[in-house]
Protein backbone atom coordinates (compact mmCIF):
# COMPACT_ATOMS: atom_id res chain seq x y z
CA UNK A 1 0.00 0.00 0.00
CA UNK A 2 1.52 3.33 -1.06
CA UNK A 3 1.45 6.56 0.95
CA UNK A 4 -1.58 8.02 -0.86
CA UNK A 5 -3.51 4.82 -0.21
CA UNK A 6 -2.58 4.88 3.48
CA UNK A 7 -3.68 8.50 3.77
CA UNK A 8 -6.93 7.75 1.95
CA UNK A 9 -7.70 4.75 4.12
CA UNK A 10 -6.94 6.73 7.28
CA UNK A 11 -9.24 9.50 6.06
CA UNK A 12 -12.08 7.02 5.60
CA UNK A 13 -11.47 5.44 9.01
CA UNK A 14 -11.58 8.88 10.61
CA UNK A 15 -14.75 9.80 8.72
CA UNK A 16 -16.70 6.66 9.55
CA UNK A 17 -15.26 5.29 12.79
CA UNK A 18 -13.74 8.14 14.79
CA UNK A 19 -16.80 10.37 15.12
CA UNK A 20 -18.06 10.25 18.73
CA UNK A 21 -21.26 8.21 19.14
CA UNK A 22 -21.55 7.60 15.39
CA UNK A 23 -22.27 3.88 15.75
CA UNK A 24 -24.96 4.66 18.33
CA UNK A 25 -26.58 7.12 15.93
CA UNK A 26 -26.45 4.60 13.09
CA UNK A 27 -28.05 1.91 15.24
CA UNK A 28 -30.83 4.24 16.36
CA UNK A 29 -31.52 5.36 12.80
CA UNK A 30 -31.51 1.93 11.14
CA UNK A 31 -33.51 0.27 13.91
CA UNK A 32 -36.65 1.61 12.19
CA UNK A 33 -35.84 -0.66 9.22
CA UNK A 34 -33.87 -3.57 10.69
CA UNK A 35 -34.72 -6.07 13.41
CA UNK A 36 -32.74 -9.02 14.88
CA UNK A 37 -32.36 -11.84 12.38
CA UNK A 38 -33.11 -9.68 9.32
CA UNK A 39 -31.05 -10.13 6.16
CA UNK A 40 -29.50 -6.91 4.83
CA UNK A 41 -27.43 -6.02 1.75
CA UNK A 42 -24.73 -3.34 2.07
CA UNK A 43 -23.93 -2.47 -1.56
CA UNK A 44 -20.85 -0.26 -1.61
CA UNK A 45 -19.89 -1.17 1.94
CA UNK A 46 -16.57 0.75 1.81
CA UNK A 47 -15.13 0.16 5.32
CA UNK A 48 -18.32 -1.39 6.67
CA UNK A 49 -19.55 1.16 9.20
CA UNK A 50 -23.16 0.43 8.22
CA UNK A 51 -22.45 -3.28 8.31
CA UNK A 52 -20.99 -2.83 11.80
CA UNK A 53 -24.11 -1.05 13.05
CA UNK A 54 -26.45 -3.58 11.45
CA UNK A 55 -24.58 -6.47 13.04
CA UNK A 56 -25.03 -4.73 16.39
CA UNK A 57 -28.78 -4.71 15.67
CA UNK A 58 -28.67 -8.48 15.20
CA UNK A 59 -28.86 -8.54 11.41
CA UNK A 60 -27.22 -10.91 8.96
CA UNK A 61 -25.29 -8.78 6.47
CA UNK A 62 -24.00 -9.34 2.95
CA UNK A 63 -21.39 -6.59 2.46
CA UNK A 64 -20.33 -5.96 -1.14
CA UNK A 65 -17.18 -3.94 -1.89
CA UNK A 66 -14.72 -4.23 -4.80
CA UNK A 67 -11.86 -1.98 -3.56
CA UNK A 68 -8.91 -4.15 -2.46
CA UNK A 69 -7.75 -1.95 0.45
CA UNK A 70 -11.31 -1.65 1.77
CA UNK A 71 -11.73 -5.41 1.53
CA UNK A 72 -8.54 -5.94 3.54
CA UNK A 73 -9.82 -3.58 6.23
CA UNK A 74 -13.21 -5.30 6.44
CA UNK A 75 -11.73 -8.78 6.56
CA UNK A 76 -9.65 -7.70 9.56
CA UNK A 77 -12.48 -5.87 11.28
CA UNK A 78 -15.09 -8.60 10.84
CA UNK A 79 -12.80 -11.65 11.08
CA UNK A 80 -14.72 -12.93 14.12
CA UNK A 81 -18.22 -11.90 12.96
CA UNK A 82 -20.26 -14.97 12.04
CA UNK A 83 -23.21 -13.03 10.59
CA UNK A 84 -21.39 -11.10 7.87
CA UNK A 85 -20.42 -12.29 4.40
CA UNK A 86 -17.97 -10.06 2.52
CA UNK A 87 -18.35 -10.19 -1.27
CA UNK A 88 -15.45 -8.80 -3.39
CA UNK A 89 -17.53 -7.80 -6.40
CA UNK A 90 -19.16 -4.84 -8.04
CA UNK A 91 -22.94 -4.83 -8.53
CA UNK A 92 -24.34 -3.84 -11.93
CA UNK A 93 -27.21 -4.44 -14.32
CA UNK A 94 -25.65 -7.65 -15.65
CA UNK A 95 -22.85 -10.07 -14.93
CA UNK A 96 -19.44 -9.43 -16.46
CA UNK A 97 -16.24 -7.48 -16.04
CA UNK A 98 -16.43 -3.75 -15.24
CA UNK A 99 -13.70 -1.15 -14.75
CA UNK A 100 -13.32 0.31 -11.27
CA UNK A 101 -11.62 3.72 -11.16
CA UNK A 102 -9.79 3.95 -7.84
CA UNK A 103 -8.97 7.21 -6.08
CA UNK A 104 -6.29 6.23 -3.58
CA UNK A 105 -6.38 9.52 -1.66
CA UNK A 106 -10.18 9.71 -1.59
CA UNK A 107 -11.44 6.10 -1.78
CA UNK A 108 -15.00 7.15 -0.94
CA UNK A 109 -15.35 8.32 -4.55
CA UNK A 110 -13.79 5.36 -6.31
CA UNK A 111 -16.35 4.49 -8.94
CA UNK A 112 -17.45 2.50 -11.96
CA UNK A 113 -19.17 5.60 -13.35
CA UNK A 114 -18.04 7.26 -16.55
CA UNK A 115 -15.67 10.19 -17.09
CA UNK A 116 -18.50 12.74 -17.20
CA UNK A 117 -19.38 12.04 -13.57
CA UNK A 118 -15.73 12.09 -12.51
CA UNK A 119 -15.29 15.44 -14.25
CA UNK A 120 -18.35 16.74 -12.37
CA UNK A 121 -16.84 15.64 -9.06
CA UNK A 122 -13.62 17.46 -9.89
CA UNK A 123 -15.46 20.65 -10.84
CA UNK A 124 -17.25 20.65 -7.47
CA UNK A 125 -14.21 19.76 -5.34
CA UNK A 126 -11.85 22.35 -3.86
CA UNK A 127 -8.90 20.08 -4.64
CA UNK A 128 -7.82 18.06 -7.67
CA UNK A 129 -9.35 14.60 -7.37
CA UNK A 130 -7.37 11.88 -9.10
CA UNK A 131 -8.37 8.35 -10.04
CA UNK A 132 -4.88 6.90 -10.35
CA UNK A 133 -5.66 3.24 -10.92
CA UNK A 134 -8.09 1.18 -12.96
CA UNK A 135 -8.80 -2.44 -12.14
CA UNK A 136 -11.13 -4.97 -13.70
CA UNK A 137 -13.64 -6.47 -11.28
CA UNK A 138 -16.38 -9.04 -11.67
CA UNK A 139 -19.91 -7.64 -11.51
CA UNK A 140 -22.92 -9.49 -10.16
CA UNK A 141 -26.55 -8.38 -10.01
CA UNK A 142 -29.03 -7.89 -7.21
CA UNK A 143 -30.99 -10.79 -8.66
CA UNK A 144 -27.84 -12.94 -8.36
CA UNK A 145 -27.50 -11.93 -4.72
CA UNK A 146 -31.14 -12.66 -3.93
CA UNK A 147 -30.84 -16.06 -5.61
CA UNK A 148 -27.79 -16.91 -3.49
CA UNK A 149 -28.57 -15.28 -0.14
CA UNK A 150 -32.31 -14.56 -0.08
CA UNK A 151 -34.49 -11.45 -0.20
CA UNK A 152 -33.10 -8.70 2.03
CA UNK A 153 -35.32 -6.80 4.44
CA UNK A 154 -33.17 -3.72 3.79
CA UNK A 155 -30.67 -2.86 1.05
CA UNK A 156 -28.34 0.15 1.05
CA UNK A 157 -26.95 1.22 -2.33
CA UNK A 158 -24.11 3.77 -2.29
CA UNK A 159 -21.94 3.30 -5.37
CA UNK A 160 -21.03 6.79 -6.60
CA UNK A 161 -23.52 7.50 -9.37
CA UNK A 162 -23.94 3.84 -10.34
CA UNK A 163 -27.09 3.28 -8.29
CA UNK A 164 -29.42 3.13 -11.29
CA UNK A 165 -27.25 0.47 -12.92
CA UNK A 166 -27.45 -1.57 -9.73
CA UNK A 167 -31.25 -1.33 -9.65
CA UNK A 168 -31.49 -2.35 -13.31
CA UNK A 169 -30.24 -5.75 -12.19
CA UNK A 170 -33.31 -6.22 -9.97
CA UNK A 171 -36.48 -7.90 -11.25
CA UNK A 172 -38.51 -8.01 -8.03
CA UNK A 173 -39.39 -5.40 -5.41
CA UNK A 174 -37.46 -5.09 -2.16
CA UNK A 175 -39.25 -4.38 1.13
CA UNK A 176 -37.06 -1.36 1.92
CA UNK A 177 -33.92 0.23 0.54
CA UNK A 178 -31.89 3.39 0.23
CA UNK A 179 -29.93 4.87 -2.66
CA UNK A 180 -27.58 7.84 -2.71
CA UNK A 181 -28.33 11.04 -4.60
CA UNK A 182 -25.91 13.77 -5.70
CA UNK A 183 -27.60 16.98 -6.91
CA UNK A 184 -25.29 17.82 -9.87
CA UNK A 185 -26.05 14.32 -11.21
CA UNK A 186 -29.67 14.13 -10.07
CA UNK A 187 -30.79 12.24 -13.19
CA UNK A 188 -29.24 9.11 -11.68
CA UNK A 189 -31.56 9.40 -8.67
CA UNK A 190 -34.56 10.14 -10.89
CA UNK A 191 -33.82 6.98 -12.85
CA UNK A 192 -33.65 4.99 -9.61
CA UNK A 193 -37.05 6.37 -8.71
CA UNK A 194 -38.50 5.30 -12.08
CA UNK A 195 -37.07 1.78 -11.77
CA UNK A 196 -38.54 1.29 -8.30
CA UNK A 197 -41.96 2.54 -9.33
CA UNK A 198 -42.04 -0.01 -12.15
CA UNK A 199 -41.46 -2.78 -9.60
CA UNK A 200 -43.92 -1.74 -6.86
CA UNK A 201 -45.51 1.20 -5.07
CA UNK A 202 -43.27 2.76 -2.44
CA UNK A 203 -43.41 5.48 0.14
CA UNK A 204 -40.34 7.70 0.39
CA UNK A 205 -38.22 9.80 2.68
CA UNK A 206 -34.75 11.28 2.46
CA UNK A 207 -31.75 12.40 4.48
CA UNK A 208 -28.93 14.89 4.00
CA UNK A 209 -25.30 13.78 4.09
CA UNK A 210 -24.37 11.62 7.08
CA UNK A 211 -27.11 13.13 9.26
CA UNK A 212 -28.87 9.81 9.94
CA UNK A 213 -32.08 11.81 10.15
CA UNK A 214 -35.15 11.60 7.92
CA UNK A 215 -36.03 15.07 6.66
CA UNK A 216 -39.77 14.58 6.25
CA UNK A 217 -41.95 14.00 9.29
CA UNK A 218 -44.10 11.65 7.25
CA UNK A 219 -43.49 9.20 4.45
CA UNK A 220 -44.13 10.74 1.04
CA UNK A 221 -46.08 9.45 -1.92
CA UNK A 222 -44.33 9.05 -5.30
CA UNK A 223 -45.45 12.42 -6.69
CA UNK A 224 -44.27 14.26 -3.58
CA UNK A 225 -40.90 12.53 -3.61
CA UNK A 226 -40.44 13.13 -7.32
CA UNK A 227 -41.01 16.86 -6.82
CA UNK A 228 -38.43 16.93 -4.05
CA UNK A 229 -35.90 14.95 -6.09
CA UNK A 230 -36.20 17.39 -8.97
CA UNK A 231 -35.69 20.26 -6.54
CA UNK A 232 -32.41 18.81 -5.30
CA UNK A 233 -30.60 20.20 -8.33
CA UNK A 234 -31.02 23.68 -6.84
CA UNK A 235 -28.64 23.08 -3.93
CA UNK A 236 -25.50 21.16 -3.07
CA UNK A 237 -26.69 18.70 -0.43
CA UNK A 238 -25.95 15.05 -1.09
CA UNK A 239 -27.71 12.30 0.78
CA UNK A 240 -29.90 9.25 0.51
CA UNK A 241 -33.45 8.49 -0.59
CA UNK A 242 -35.26 5.84 1.47
CA UNK A 243 -37.96 3.73 -0.13
CA UNK A 244 -40.41 1.61 1.88
CA UNK A 245 -42.73 -0.69 -0.04
CA UNK A 246 -46.39 -0.04 0.65
CA UNK A 247 -47.92 -2.96 2.52
CA UNK A 248 -44.62 -4.11 4.04
CA UNK A 249 -45.20 -5.21 7.66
Amino acid sequence: MNLRSRIGLLRSVAMYYWKPFNKRRLKRFYSQFIKPGDLCFDIGAHLGNRTDAWLALGAKVIAVEPQPHCLEFMHRKFRNAADVTIVPNAVADKQGKVTLHISHATPTISTISDKAWRDQINSDAWYDVKWEEEISVQAITLDDMISQYGLPVFCKIDVENYEAQVLRGLSQPLPALSFEYYPPAINNALECFDILEQLATYEYNYSFGESQKLQSRRWLNPDEMLKILKGFSLHKHYGDVYAYRCGTP
